[in-house]
C-alpha cells in the first residue's frame, strides 16, 4: 500500500514544474516577536498578552486563508522523515484506532432490546445512548484537535486511548442505565480523538498529491466499522451477553493503547507548547489558554463559506449513514420476516463490503483527479479535489437511497435489490469521504487540525440527529419518503460542493476582505 502511494506521487514529482509549489504541511507559525516580547517583560499586564495574542491570531489566519494553495515554506524533504514501511505501520495503525469509536456507535443496535430489559426501560431510551455518544463525538474533535496543535499527535492518541480503554470497562460493568448513559458518552468523547488525530497524523507525513489515497486507507476503518457492528453486536447477543460487546471493544482499545505507545511516532512538525518555554506561568497560562479554546474551531468553520459548505458535505454523508443503518432491524426484519438479531445484522455487511471495496479506489481517484488539474492549470488548487466526489455525492449516493427507501416502502425487489444499493452506497461513499477531508487538511495547511475538528464537529453533530429522528420519522411518514428526506440533503450537499469548486477561493477571499 505504501509503495503504491508512494508510486503515484513519484509519477507527479516527475512531471515538471507543478510539483514545485506544491505545498508542504506544517503547524501554523507562531509569532516568534510577540514571544520575545513576553521574555523581555516588555508586556506585564496579562490583558495585554490576550490582545497580542489575538492579533498574532488574525496575522496568522490572515496568511493561510489568503494563499490559495495553502502554501508555505516547508522543505519537500519533511515528507521524507520516515520511509514508506513506517508511513505503512502508522495509516494501519490509526486505521485500527480510527475504527474503534464508529463500530461502539452501532454494535449496540442489535442488542438494544437486552440492554432495554436488563435496565428496566424501553428501546427508545436506549436509542437516546446512541444519539447521546453521536453529539459527544461531535463536540470532542474541537477539543481535541487544538490540543494535539499544542502538544502533538502521540500525546494525545495515547492519552484518549488509555480513557476510551478505562471508560470500555466502566461501560461493560455499568451496573445501572445512568452508569451506562454516563460511560457511553465518555467513550464517544475519547473514541473521535482518534479520527481527528489520524487526519493530522496523514497530514505531517503525505505530500498532498499522495495524501487522499492514504486518507482513503485510513477513513476505511471509520466507515467499515459502523456498517459491521450491528453484525458483530448481532452475533453476540444471539449467544450470549450485550456486555461482551464492550469487553471486546475493551480488547480492542488496549491493543489500539499498546500500538499507540510503541508504534506510533510522533508526526507534528512543531507543537506549539514548544514556543512557551521561557514565560512566566501566568502569561503561559494565558497564551496557552488561547491556543486550546475550541471556540476558535467553531469560528474558523462558520466565518469562511468555503469550509461551512465542506462541512455541509460530510454531514449530509454521515447523516444519511447513520440514518440508514440505525433502523434496519426495525425495518428490515418485519419486511423480510427475520426472527434474530443475527440475521438482521447480516444486512450491515453489504454496506460493509461497498467501504471495503470502495477503499481500494475512492483515494486514488481523488489524487488522480489533483493530478490531472494541476497539470491543467499549472497550480494545485486544494478545490480541484473536491470535483472527485461530486457525481457520486450528487447523483450516484442519492439514486441508491431512493431506490433503497422506496423498493422496501412498496415491498418491490426483494432481498437482492436492497443488498446491491446499499453496497453501491458504500462504494460511492469511499469516493467522497477521502476528498472531501483532504481537502479540509489542503485548503488552510497551517490551521488544518482546527478545519479538520469544526468539519467532525458538523458531521457528527448531523449523524447525532439522524440518529435521534430517524425512527420516529419513519414511522411517520414511511422509508420511501424518509429516503427522499435524505436524497434531497445529498443533492443539495452536492449543490455546494460544486459551487465550492467554481468559487471557494474567492468566498474566503471576499471574507477575509470584509474582516
Amino acid at each position: 500500500m505504501a509503495a503504491m502511494i508512494k508510486n503515484e506521487a513519484d509519477g507527479v514529482s516527475g512531471g515538471g514544474s507543478t510539483t514545485s509549489t506544491s505545498p508542504g504541511t506544517i503547524a501554523a507559525p507562531v509569532n516568534q516577536q510577540d514571544i520575545e516580547k513576553y521574555r523581555c517583560g516588555e508586556k506585564d499586564e496579562i490583558s495585554d498578552d490576550l490582545e497580542a495574542g489575538r492579533k498574532e491570531e488574525e496575522e496568522e489566519h490572515h496568511h493561510w486563508t489568503t494563499t490559495p494553495s495553502g502554501q508555505d515554506d516547508v522543505p519537500d524533504s519533511v515528507y521524507d522523515r520516515f520511509s514508506n514501511q513506517r508511513k505503512l505501520v502508522i495509516v494501519v495503525l490509526l486505521s485500527f484506532c480510527s475504527f474503534l469509536a464508529p463500530i461502539s456507535s452501532t454494535t449496540v443496535l442489535s442488542a438494544t432490546p437486552e440492554v432495554a430489559a436488563e435496565f428496566h426501560t424501553t428501546g427508545s431510551v436506549v436509542d437516546v445512548t446512541n444519539a447521546l455518544y453521536m453529539l459527544f463525538m461531535g463536540i470532542s474533535p474541537i477539543v481535541w484537535g487544538p490540543f494535539s496543535e499544542v502538544w502533538g499527535r502521540k500525546t494525545i492518541t495515547c492519552v484518549t486511548a488509555f480513557l476510551f480503554f478505562a471508560c470500555s470497562i466502566g461501560t461493560a460493568l455499568a451496573p445501572n442505565l445512568a452508569a451506562f448513559f454516563i460511560f457511553r458518552i465518555l467513550t464517544a468523547f475519547e473514541g473521535t480523538a482518534f479520527l481527528l488525530v489520524g487526519s493530522a497524523c496523514l497530514q505531517d507525513i503525505y505530500r498532498p498529491t499522495e495524501r487522499a489515497t492514504a486518507m482513503g486507507w485510513f477513513l476505511s476503518g471509520t466507515l467499515i466499522g459502523p456498517a459491521i457492528g450491528p453484525f458483530v453486536g448481532g452475533i453476540i447477543v444471539t449467544f450470549t451477553s450485550w456486555r461482551v460487546i464492550f469487553w471486546v471493544q475493551t480488547a480492542l482499545s488496549g491493543v489500539a493503547a499498546l500500538g499507540a505507545f510503541f508504534l506510533l511516532p510522533e508526526t507534528i512538525h512543531h507543537k506549539k507548547y514548544d514556543d512557551l518555554r521561557g514565560l512566566s506561568r501566568k502569561k503561559k497560562a494565558a497564551v496557552l489558554g488561547s491556543m486550546v479554546n475550541p471556540w476558535k474551531v467553531l469560528k474558523l468553520m462558520f466565518t469562511y463559506p468555503n469550509l461551512l459548505l465542506a462541512g455541509i458535505a460530510t454531514a449530509s454523508l454521515v447523516w444519511n449513514m447513520y440514518s440508514l443503518l440505525t433502523p434496519i432491524r426495525y425495518v428490515l426484519n418485519p419486511r423480510f420476516h427475520l426472527t434474530s438479531p443475527m440475521q438482521s445484522g447480516l444486512f450491515y455487511l453489504a454496506p460493509g463490503a461497498g467501504y471495503l471495496t470502495g477503499t481500494f479506489m475512492g483515494g486514488r481517484y481523488a489524487d488522480h483527479i489533483v493530478r490531472k488539474y494541476t497539470r491543467l492549470s499549472q497550480a494545485r488548487i486544494p478545490e480541484d479535489r473536491m470535483r472527485s466526489a461530486l457525481p457520486f455525492l450528487g447523483v450516484a449516493i442519492p439514486a441508491c437511497v431512493l431506490v433503497y427507501g422506496w423498493a422496501v416502502e412498496k415491498d418491490v425487489g426483494g432481498i437482492a435489490l436492497v443488498v446491491v444499493t446499499l453496497f453501491l452506497q458504500g462504494v460511492a461513499q469511499l469516493f467522497c469521504f477521502p476528498s472531501l477531508n483532504t481537502y479540509c487538511l489542503d485548503v488552510m495547511q497551517g490551521r488544518g487540525s482546527d478545519v479538520i475538528a469544526g468539519n467532525y464537529f458538523m458531521r457528527y453533530l448531523f449523524a447525532c440527529m439522524g440518529t435521534a429522528v430517524v425512527l420516529p420519522a419513519i414511522e411517520r411518514v414511511g422509508v420511501g419518503w424518509f429516503s427522499t428526506i435524505s436524497a434531497a440533503f445529498l443533492v443539495v450537499s452536492a449543490l455546494g460542493t460544486w459551487a465550492t469548486i467554481i468559487w471557494g477561493q474567492g468566498l474566503w477571499e471576499e471574507e477575509q476582505q470584509q474582516q
